[in-house]
């Protein structure tokens, strides 16, 4: 043992190194670096600009959030079946938002003028369609092969049967003149995101295709939609569409307004598509032609897998920004959400200063629910597919 000392300090006085048997045991990392005060410290404060910024933030919060807090929950008035209940009175003079209007109408603002008794079957598609939404939107659900078919097949038909009727099984007709409310709005952001992703795809392709009718047909279609607006497309589809078909066969004013928002947003999805098409690197198309693939085994089995999980923020700001441009039906005729609550807003029953401010917030917040759950759940696909791709 003595000897292993003397050549160990023999070898210190030579001048070699010491390696250590044990590593040094971390340092806890400073409170300035680390946890919250780390995190504001790095995002919030990190340079003169980013003070300057969240001084200004922190200023428009403190001014507007505790007035919103006040109008839409302090001075609220929740109970109530009149306009008397939402108008101030001496011991109560301030009035925020009247959510007893809300609560009343409610029916009114989901249904429209769908008949009462036959309203179960709007609720029995909506279930259908969340159960839908939810089977596609689960990445690990059992069967998603059966999935695609349920969504695209099943719960189309039945929602159909379901909402329209059919007397040979006991189900009243109901014309889509009495349909308003949530279910309108539903019916056409689903029926324009569903249809709007494969035909802007369709569009996308023919507009890359080398047989030049196909492309010019593409070009003509995508930058003649895109260079008018929405408005105008659904004035086209309600006046032009029953022209070119005979009168007994006329399509209803909601189906007219349902192609029209199906075919303005396929060709702004079709633009979405080109970018990730374009961002394929060449040699892709290569090595799928160099194994013996065909065109469309190439499209569909190697590049446009990779296309469309390059734009998926694109494609989920397309969605978003059809689900908000649904209002715009109400232009033809169509009784959708925003339009059940300005006819509502108008009732004598509830007329007072603070209905219309209290119906617009209820639209905002209703909008504003479905557009972040969206883009959240946008976030999380990419956020996955990113992971699968660093595994």
């Amino acid at each position: 043992m003595s000897d292993i000392a003397t050549t160990t300090d023999a070898k210190l006085m030579a001048g070699q190194a010491f390696v250590r048997a044990r590593p040094i045991v971390p340092l806890p990392p400073p409170l300035t670096e680390a946890g919250a005060i780390g995190w504001v410290r790095k995002n919030l404060f990190s340079s003169t600009l980013n003070v300057a910024l969240t001084v200004v933030c922190a200023a428009l919060i403190v001014w507007l959030v505790p007035p919103l807090v006040k109008f839409l929950l302090i001075d609220a008035v929740w109970t109530g079946t009149s306009r008397v209940d939402c108008l101030p009175r001496p011991d109560y003079p301030e009035v925020g938002a009247c959510w007893a209007f809300v609560i009343d109408r409610i029916n009114f603002f989901t249904y429209g003028f769908y008949p009462i008794e036959e309203r179960w079957r709007v609720n029995v598609f909506f279930v259908l369609l969340a159960a839908g939404v939810a089977w596609m939107a689960w990445l690990d659900a059992p069967r998603r092969d059966l999935g695609v078919i349920y969504f695209f097949v099943v719960m189309p038909v039945a929602s159909l049967i379901l909402l329209l009727g059919w007397p040979l099984i006991g189900l009243e007709k109901v014309p889509t003149t009495s349909w308003g409310g949530v279910l309108v709005t539903v019916v056409v952001s689903a029926v324009g995101i569903v249809f709007s992703l494969p035909i802007g795809i369709v569009l996308a392709l023919g507009r890359r295709s080398r047989m030049p009718a196909v492309r010019l047909f593409s070009v003509i279609f995508i930058e003649f939609v895109r260079g008018v607006p929405l408005i105008t497309v659904l004035f086209m589809a309600s006046v032009m569409l029953p022209l070119f078909v005979p009168e007994t066969w006329s399509p209803d004013k909601l189906l007219r307004a349902l192609v029209g928002v199906s075919l303005f947003a396929s060709a702004y999805m079709a633009e979405v598509v080109r970018a990730g098409l374009q961002a394929i690197p060449k040699g892709q198309y290569e090595a799928a032609m160099a194994v013996g693939l065909s065109y469309w085994k190439t499209m569909g089995l190697v590049v446009l897998p990779q296309a469309l999980k390059i734009t998926i923020p694109n494609i989920v700001n397309t969605t978003i920004g059809l689900f908000k441009d649904t209002t715009l039906v109400f232009i033809v005729g169509i009784f959708d959400f925003l339009m059940t609550i300005e006819a509502s807003r108008v009732d004598p029953n509830w007329a007072t200063p603070g209905i219309s401010t209290t119906g617009y917030a209820f639209a905002a917040i209703f909008y504003l629910i479905f557009c972040y759950g969206m883009s959240r759940y946008a976030r999380f696909v990419e956020a996955r597919l990113a992971a699968g791709d660093r595994r």
